[in-house]
């Protein structure tokens, strides 16, 4: 309580988080901002058997823009694929991991490029999905699109992608004049802006005697539970110590001292679950686009809950989570740099042997880490089972979430800290000039 009335106290920290509430107001804002042309009744009814599908799925993160068929339908999602098929081509090609170890410079190439593979995927989605839905008809045979032809697609694509170069723009802003990762938060207030909605029909059910108040109760107690093993599970770490060695530089003596090398038990964080669901969901996807009977098969078996479904997703999550590790974090590299600085761990050889035993570890850890995803995400299928619940109390939207918010949290603490660091210098200036 002292930390949250802090902040007010600082001015700089009070100027960002009212930039943060204003860009994330605006964001909010163009989500029911529909695109011209559509019938958003009638579309909203197509989502309504749309919930276990690719469209679901990006409706979640876009917080109900494609729903709307709004000028953000396809939220940020085009700019994360983007950065992270960027991440997976620097481990490809040499040129681009050239290009990472430059510094800054290199980085923000990297990033340029981003920004142009986003605008791509963005005219290759929006120019499909505009197609898609001049096909799609309500429960009475409504057309979703008023005027369906070339005027409307050409209108859609720069509409889709004009609104998702705003939001890259929106969340660099953040990023750089609010407070927490700007795209991070977009995503999470997309999630939880549906929570009110969520919780009108909780009441509604009870009303209804399709919930009955005991259950709501041990839900509710069971989604505190599973909060805390996220928390639990994201901050956990396993430490390697390290040793330095003492070098003699002219007069003086560096090194001697011991510190420990911390590896996260989920070093993939919420990547491997969001791959898994749109691999998984994309035959759903296609299943609803028409009437086809060799598609009835995904339909029975792949919709989220089947035992099928469920196994399948459990394996790619391990899968991609040892994958996207093995991506962003090469023990190689960091043997090399404690050998180079003069580092080395207790009873094992600098080199080749430090990488093994780095890699050895690292694959111990993750695979604790790819459980714990694995059940977090299969846990809303066994509750929609069990309880007949029809909203999530985990998965990939809680990961992102808990996780978003204890970024956040860390960096309004790293700036409170840090006000607190600067004015203890203050004091000891006045001191020293009082004392001369």
């Amino acid at each position: 309580m002292n930390g949250a009335l802090n902040i007010t106290k600082i001015p700089e920290l009070r100027r960002r988080l009212l930039m943060t509430a204003f860009m994330l107001a605006i964001y909010r804002l163009g989500v029911f901002i529909p695109t011209p042309g559509i019938d958003t009744a009638v579309l909203g009814e197509f989502f309504q058997r749309a919930e276990g599908t690719l469209f679901g799925l990006i409706n979640m993160f876009s917080g109900g823009a494609l729903r709307n068929f709004s000028i953000f339908a396809l939220g940020i999602m085009p700019y994360i694929s983007a950065t992270i098929i960027m991440q997976l081509l620097t481990a490809v090609f040499p040129a681009l991991e050239e290009l990472q170890k430059e510094g800054e410079v290199g980085r923000k190439k990297i990033t340029q490029y981003s920004r142009y593979l986003t605008v791509g995927l963005c005219i290759f989605q929006g120019f499909f999905i505009a197609v898609g839905l001049e096909r799609m008809e309500g429960p009475g045979g409504q057309s979703v699109v008023y005027h369906p032809g070339w005027n409307f697609r050409i209108m859609s694509v720069i509409t889709l992608t004009t609104g998702t170069a705003f939001l890259m723009w929106l969340g660099e802003q953040i990023t750089e004049r609010g407070i927490g990762n700007g795209i991070s938060l977009l995503i999470f207030a997309g999630i939880v802006a549906r929570m009110p909605s969520a919780t009108v029909n909780v009441f509604r059910m009870i009303r209804a005697g399709e919930l009955s108040l005991f259950t709501l109760i041990f839900l509710f107690l069971f989604m505190v539970l599973v909060v805390a093993v996220i928390v639990f599970m994201e901050r956990a770490h396993r430490r390697i110590p390290v040793q330095y060695a003492k070098r003699v530089i002219g007069r003086k003596v560096y090194g001697g001292t011991s510190t420990h090398l911390p590896l996260k038990v989920n070093p993939a964080g919420v990547i491997p679950p969001i791959f898994a669901s749109s691999l998984l969901m994309f035959p759903m996807t296609i299943a609803n686009f028409g009437d086809f009977k060799w598609l009835e098969w995904f339909r029975v078996y792949f919709y989220p809950g089947k035992p099928v479904h469920d196994i399948l997703y459990v394996v790619l999550i391990i899968f991609f989570t040892y994958f996207y590790t093995a991506v962003i974090f090469n023990p190689v590299d960091v043997a090399d740099n404690l050998r180079k600085y003069g580092g080395f761990i207790p009873g094992i050889r600098p080199g080749k042997s430090t990488a093994d035993y780095i890699d050895r570890v690292l694959s111990r850890i993750t695979l604790w880490g790819a459980l714990y995803l694995s059940a977090v995400c299969v846990l809303p299928f066994f509750l929609i089972n069990a309880f007949n619940v029809p909203f999530y109390f985990g998965g990939t939207a809680l990961l992102i979430v808990v996780g978003v918010a204890m970024d956040t949290m860390q960096q309004i603490e790293a700036h409170l800290i840090m006000r607190n660091y600067e004015g203890v210098i203050k004091k000891t200036r006045v001191r020293g000039r009082r004392g001369l």
